[in-house]
């Protein structure tokens, strides 16, 4: 499909609406994140590849199961001397 469109001013920037005919592409929809590539030839735009989330080997419930204070040494709090944010120059 060829279709020839105008490049407008928005806002402070230039845009190019996709109107008609361009409405119907598949799986182009509103508000949809697209990756543009430039070429000498001109834009192509594509939809963005969704990287999927690398599941975990453990769970935040499984990584935090049987922690107690004492383990998590809440128990050494530091006791910081005025002298440690002195300046020594």
């Amino acid at each position: 499909m060829k279709i020839q469109t105008t490049i407008q001013k928005w806002g402070n920037s230039l845009a190019i609406r996709i109107t008609g005919p361009l409405k119907t592409i598949p799986h182009f929809t509103a508000n949809m994140p697209v990756e543009i590539e430039v070429s000498e030839k001109g834009l192509t735009i594509h939809p963005a590849v969704s990287k999927k989330r690398k599941l975990l080997a453990f769970s935040e419930a499984q990584l935090l199961k049987g922690l107690t204070a004492k383990k998590a040494h809440a128990d050494e709090v530091v006791d910081i001397q005025h002298r440690e944010f002195e300046d020594n120059e």
